[in-house]
Formats: C-alpha cells, sequence, structure tokens
C-alpha cells in the first residue's frame, strides 16, 4: 500500500516537470490529454499506489501546485 497521497493544484501547474525529475520511484508525468486554463498540461499521478510520500515533488514545486499528505486506509489519491 501506498504511503502518500499526493495532490495536485491543476490550475497552479504550469507543466514545468521539476517534480517527473525529482519523484524517485518515477510517478509522475504531464497528464497526456488534460490542459488547464492557461494552456498547460498538469502534472499528475501514475501509479497512486507505489508512492512512497517523500515529498520531493513538493519541495521541489515552484508554484505550490503539489500537497503531500500521508495516506491512511481509504484515501484515494488524484487520477
Amino acid at each position: 500500500m501506498a504511503k502518500g497521497l499526493v495532490k495536485f493544484d491543476e490550475e497552479r501547474c504550469k507543466g514545468c516537470e521539476l517534480c517527473v525529475s525529482v519523484c524517485p520511484v518515477k510517478i509522475i508525468a504531464l497528464h497526456e490529454t488534460k490542459i488547464n486554463s492557461k494552456g498547460f498540461r498538469p502534472a499528475c499521478v501514475l501509479e497512486a499506489d507505489k508512492c512512497i510520500g517523500c515529498a520531493n515533488c513538493a519541495i521541489m514545486c515552484p508554484d505550490g501546485a503539489i500537497s503531500v499528505f500521508m495516506r491512511e486506509e481509504g484515501d484515494e489519491a488524484d487520477e
């Protein structure tokens, strides 16, 4: 079971991919089809069950668009 629960504020994300580059388990990518109101492809979690809760993505995000929480049973990550 995943340890972390990642939440993205898709409207704040500018698709810089810094979160993608620092994820040690490589589960973050830019959304393939979704585009936010600013014209950017926001980041998303590909495999939420593999998140280790390290928060590297949230620490690196220059726009404060990512929050990481400790996962509790029954929680679901944004897909």
